[in-house]
């Protein structure tokens, strides 16, 4: 059988979230909110699913510049692969730095920043956006010489390392400080704490922050999210956010050289008003009401809903047509974006309701055993529009009702 065994990283990447859930609330620790949590792992669906889509071109691209442009030839070998692993962390450390310290990528990487809960979710907040950015970056690897296959490889054995240090469950871990990331020194990247600002960029090794002088102890505690918290669950706002601040900065700015610095320059270039002007324009923000258990368990079935399509979308991708795929890439795609806007508690959402439904139906209906499962879903949202208000009014009123 053809499966595609990555699939297996969403369970398996889940569990563990579980299990640290379970340890921390064991050990009377509050790590985890759930609106956080929700949010952080809405963002790792939607990276996951591009991966689908991406990684085959990704590999493409390594292969044509190994072959067109590659500097060097380096054989493969286990003295190669050492070489590579240092190569790839010092790779990733710049690319690290500069999604800190240039607007144009820092806008694809502060996603990975809003959470103001620190744990094993918040190593899933990986864009699809920032995924192409550090796809760019490798392509240096084959431009050296490594082969595709190789860096692929080790693509997959460092980017796993990363998501064990997104934790606060683990402490200092004695002499491995000295030269590994470790949770601790993580922990300080995350921080928005004045003296842990742009620090300890390091994924694996952490001599590079040393050796160019942006490495700090945690000491102080650390206080979670970013400097301006984003108070905001929307996928849609956390991801685009920071280019419309850009957007708009970039028009205000005059002049070649004050422009560029909007592209190319670093975060605090932008006027914070710029974010407080787009929440009014753009947010119309409202009072919550206090979630009800009902919210939080349909939002907790939605969730368990979309990672199980998820993890069977991966898993049997080689037995799907490109229309399948994007059908059901679409349904997930339009589950996170409402997970997000009932965390928000907006009325809105409801119209994402009967989408999802009918992509579930169209969906079906590329299944030739399964036409008449498509026609009856296609039949009832059809009968269901006589009565939309009268449905949205009942919807609203379970889902959104007081504690």
């Amino acid at each position: 059988m053809n499966l595609n065994l990555l699939a297996f990283a969403v369970p398996f990447f889940i569990g563990i979230m579980l299990l640290e859930y379970y340890v921390s609330v064991r050990r009377g620790k509050q790590y985890f909110h759930f609106d956080e949590a929700i949010a952080n792992i809405n963002v790792g669906i939607a990276e996951r699913l591009s991966d689908v889509f991406a990684t085959g071109v990704f590999y493409l691209v390594f292969v044509w510049i190994h072959k067109h442009y590659a500097i060097f030839d380096i054989p493969s070998g286990p003295l190669t692969f050492i070489f590579l692993f240092l190569v790839t962390d010092f790779v990733w450390y710049w690319y690290h730095r500069c999604g800190h310290e240039v607007n144009i990528v820092w806008s694809a990487h502060v996603v990975h920043h809003q959470s103001e809960d620190f744990n094993f979710t918040v190593a899933a907040r990986i864009t699809v956006i920032q995924a192409t950015a550090r796809a760019m970056f490798w392509s240096i690897l084959p431009l050296i010489g490594f082969s595709p296959s190789m860096t692929a490889i080790m693509l997959l054995i460092h980017g796993a390392y990363p998501f064990f240090t997104h934790t606060q469950m683990i402490g200092k871990l004695g002499i491995l400080e000295y030269f590994m990331v470790t949770p601790s020194h993580h922990r300080v990247h995350h921080s928005s704490n004045p003296a842990y600002l742009d620090k300890n960029y390091g994924d694996v090794l952490i001599i590079w922050d040393k050796i160019f002088g942006t490495f700090a102890k945690e000491e102080e505690k650390p206080v979670y999210g970013l400097t301006k918290s984003l108070k905001s669950y929307s996928f849609l706002w956390q991801h685009f956010h920071f280019m419309l601040e850009m957007l708009i900065a970039f028009k205000r700015e005059s002049g070649f050289k004050n422009k560029m610095k909007v592209i190319f320059g670093k975060p605090d270039f932008i006027d914070p008003r710029i974010r407080l002007y787009l929440e009014k324009k753009l947010l119309r923000q409202t009072a919550l009401q206090h979630p009800s258990p009902i919210l939080y368990r349909y939002i907790s079935v939605q969730t368990i809903i979309t990672l199980v399509s998820l993890f069977f979308v991966i898993l049997l991708e080689h037995y799907q047509s490109t229309l399948q795929l994007c059908v059901a890439a679409l349904f997930i795609l339009v589950s996170v974006i409402n997970t997000g806007a009932m965390l928000e508690q907006k009325k809105w959402n409801f119209h994402l309701e009967y989408a999802r439904t009918f992509l579930l139906g169209f969906f079906m209906y590329t299944f030739p055993p399964f036409h008449w499962i498509a026609i009856f879903v296609m039949l009832v949202i059809a009968v269901s529009m006589f009565f939309y208000k009268t449905i949205s009014e009942r919807y609203y009123s379970v889902l959104y009702q007081p504690a």
